[in-house]
């Protein structure tokens, strides 16, 4: 049971909730909040106008045009990426899961589940995909015909080369499948330069909107390729896709209120610049923690050509004052909720750098964590 008290000078958002330093749920705008205060029905024309709204506009960001559909789905990030490797890699094809975390392993078990034949190429938990590996790959396998990729790993924070590994594909002539859960709005998924049948991402995560929904921006023409090949009905795309353009509603009950705020959301995504202006806030909050825990003495494990802008993993101190435990209860009491580490290689926690935090927020959290070595004892937190 913690039994740290609540720090005297509490940080707090303005709704007075504590800054989630996570990789999601994150914290959210007040107007975003607002956005849910509000009952509509499923049937309503005014809901009906916001789904297609939303979806119109999800399309928009990666420049998708006319050949591309947005296609939304209740719960989590996992649900939809599960739905779109059973949507898209029929009971016949292969997929070549590009492992280096806890995400792509969790793609293959979804294979396991469904009975789709998969196989991984797995580099470590700190190094990029590598496309020269994939190349040889797909030229020594013919029987592969998808490839799925994490854009970003939250397991460590790495970068993964989705524009190399797309050309790769492409030149096989494969089917490629991005997981772009931690990255989408923060980091460029370009439909007219990387060619890909399906992206998916979340309502939360860098749109900043709440959690309870996930989105496939499909390329209509492989999509319309996917009709009986989902082994669940609930999360079988191509149905859900072709009852929304037939009739504007989902199949089963929507995450209205979700929807409300990602709507919201993504209206406030577009007033700070879209990809660009939001990617810069994000990059701006991970200089200023990873300059901040350097200084400290903490080690990061990627280096800065890897990291990208969503969440930094560092290495557990190993001065015997730290205690993680004690930690997270001590920056929690003064208001900055952190991650606990996920990486196999070695021990580990992670801060996260999106959301609607910005300079003073990621500053405050760094005083925090200050504060919370002092009073532990720490002296050194070097690895």
């Amino acid at each position: 049971m913690d039994t740290t008290q609540p720090h005297a000078n509490r940080a707090l958002s303005p709704t007075g909730d504590p800054f989630l330093l996570t990789p999601g749920p994150l914290t959210t705008s007040a107007t975003v909040k607002q956005a849910m205060l509000h009952d509509l029905g499923s049937r309503d024309k005014r809901f009906i106008a916001i789904n297609a709204q939303m979806r119109a506009r999800l399309v928009d960001i990666i420049h998708g045009g006319d050949d591309f559909v947005c296609v939304p789905l209740q719960g989590s990030g996992t649900f939809v990426v599960e739905a779109m490797i059973g949507t898209f890699v029929p009971p016949g094809g292969k997929l070549l899961v590009l492992v280096n975390g806890a995400y792509g392993t969790r793609m293959l078990k979804m294979c396991a589940y469904y009975g789709r034949d998969a196989e991984a190429q797995e580099t470590a938990e700190d190094v990029p995909c590598d496309p020269a590996a994939l190349d040889a790959r797909l030229a020594a396998d013919p029987a592969i015909t998808h490839v799925a990729v994490v854009h970003c790993e939250t397991t460590s924070g790495v970068l993964n080369p989705i524009a190399a590994i797309g050309a790769v594909v492409a030149r096989h002539k494969r089917r490629l499948l991005i997981d772009s859960m931690s990255a989408f709005g923060a980091l460029e998924v370009d439909a007219r330069e990387i060619m890909f049948d399906a992206v998916v991402a979340s309502s939360n995560k860098c749109l900043e909107g709440a959690p309870g929904m996930g989105f496939c921006l499909a390329r209509t023409s492989a999509l319309a390729e996917c009709q009986g090949n989902a082994p669940s009905l609930s999360l079988d795309l191509h149905d859900q896709w072709v009852a929304m353009e037939k009739t504007g509603q989902w199949r089963f009950t929507p995450p209205v209120h979700c929807i409300l705020a990602l709507d919201q959301a993504i209206t406030e995504f577009l007033d700070e610049g879209g990809v660009a202006g939001r990617s810069g806030r994000y990059r701006a909050n991970c200089d200023i923690l990873v300059k901040g825990l350097r200084e400290m003495g903490f080690e990061t494990l990627l280096p800065d050509a890897l990291q990208a802008p969503i969440i930094v993993t560092v290495r557990m101190p190993s001065d015997p004052k730290f205690d993680f435990p004690a930690f997270y209860d001590r920056l929690a009491a003064a208001g900055y909720v952190i991650y606990p580490g996920k990486l196999t290689v070695a021990e580990s926690f992670r801060i996260g750098c999106i959301g609607r935090l910005g300079a003073a927020e990621m500053n405050g959290a760094l005083g925090a964590i200050r504060e919370a070595l002092a009073d532990m004892g720490v002296t050194n937190c070097a690895p």
